[in-house]
């Protein structure tokens, strides 16, 4: 029911007490809590760090009336940064939030809270990066108690920090309240660290046991416009018109992609692998005419046909911003685990101390993972390939790599 005057909602819960639920951005309406087992003191003990122990953004005096900024990086955006900066935007303190995408360290350090770039994690200025060398925290490491060993990105340390903030306003009630404790729980491990465990380069599986769940596919997100097993209606006719509109705009979102962004990348490939020996004469680098193109399956097709036969191990090409990449090619297509990646040593670095590191001058950054980096120019990044082939303790068979 609603109270006009106030605004605020009202949804029953398994207990005869009804719980305010305000929803300041016009929540979809929530369809009622599931009924939940008591919760052992493990369970529901917060996290050590949380969002009490998080400094409130404070406003210059000249700018009291100024909206918040949220800074994150520019260029190809990701689903963690996305998910971070949705989440904050859920909260009343940064729901007109103005995001900043910017890689600018001048334009970054005025932003009140920073996620996903600056290569920093310190949770009293509201720095959360993950991709500096440093950086190893998983939920488990933050939250003693918890079982969670993925290494988190800027979606997990926005939810570690914020979540139970946040899952309290959603859901009307008081951050102690247990429901918001297993609810924390059961929303990390079955959807935010998914997101964590992808932006990381985690394979989900290893030795047979998964490391994560991997609950957002097509078929679970159908799954989920069903009636729940308590809701009053089971009608499912509503719900199946939802999930025809849903899979039909996937369907053709995924044909128009294949039309007019993967089939045109096959040429790009075709001739970028013709080149590969003006490139270096290794023939194990190949350059694309432009980056951002979908390479990965037409290489994988393309290079078994190769005279004489070998594995190519990087792509370089320039991103959106005109700067140079120097790309590890996957074991396999869907793989986190590349060919040959990046030196270990250089990994996590960027600008002067990766310079430093890697006696490449010019260097910008290298990925925790090592499955990419970026110089200021094409040189610096055959540079940057050149001298990982030479750090191979042994040639690896081209026809064992090849696929």
């Amino acid at each position: 029911m609603r109270n006009r005057k106030s605004g605020w909602n009202f949804f029953r819960v398994s207990s005869p007490a009804r719980r305010k639920v305000r929803h300041p951005m016009s929540l979809p309406r929530l369809r009622g809590l599931l009924v939940l087992l008591p919760c052992s003191p493990l369970q529901v003990r917060r996290c050590m760090i949380s969002s009490e122990s998080v400094l409130t953004p404070k406003r210059p005096r000249s700018n009291v009336m100024a909206p918040p900024r949220i800074g994150t990086h520019n260029g190809t955006f990701h689903c963690d940064e996305a998910l971070a900066c949705a989440l904050l935007r859920l909260l009343p303190e940064y729901q007109n939030a103005e995001i900043v995408r910017t890689r600018d360290p001048e334009k970054l350090s005025s932003c009140d809270i920073v996620v996903d770039v600056g290569g920093e994690y310190d949770p009293q200025r509201h720095r959360y990066d993950h991709h500096q060398r440093s950086f190893t925290e998983t939920m488990s490491s933050l939250c003693p108690g918890k079982p969670w060993q993925t290494k988190l990105s800027s979606a997990g340390l926005v939810y570690l920090h914020f979540g139970h903030k946040l899952l309290a306003q959603l859901l009307g009630t008081s951050e102690e309240d247990s429901v918001v404790g297993t609810l924390y729980d059961k929303m990390y491990e079955n959807f935010v660290e998914e997101v964590d465990a992808v932006d990381n380069g985690i394979s989900q599986w290893e030795e047979g046991e998964p490391r994560y769940a991997v609950t957002t596919t097509l078929s679970a997100r159908v799954a989920r416009l069903n009636p729940t097993w308590n809701q009053p209606s089971q009608d499912t006719e509503t719900g199946f018109r939802h999930a025809m509109n849903l899979v039909q705009e996937e369907f053709l979102q995924r044909l128009d992609f294949y039309q007019h962004s993967w089939l045109p990348a096959q040429a790009l490939v075709e001739e970028a692998l013709a080149q590969r020996f003006q490139v270096d004469p290794s023939g194990e680098i190949v350059e694309l005419a432009k980056g951002g193109c979908p390479w990965k399956e037409h290489l994988y097709h393309l290079e078994s046909g190769l005279a004489p036969p070998v594995a190519i191990n990087f792509v370089i090409y320039t991103d959106q911003a005109g700067q140079w990449r120097v790309q590890c090619v996957p074991k396999e297509p869907h793989s986190f685990q590349s060919r040959l990646p990046l030196p270990e040593a250089w990994r996590g670095l960027r600008d002067e101390a990766l310079d430093q590191v890697s006696g490449i001058p010019g260097c910008i950054f290298v990925h925790a993972s090592g499955f990419i980096g970026g110089h200021h120019t094409r040189e610096g990044v055959l540079s940057m390939a050149r001298a990982t082939l030479a750090q191979r303790q042994m040639p690896v068979s081209a026809t064992n790599s090849l696929l």
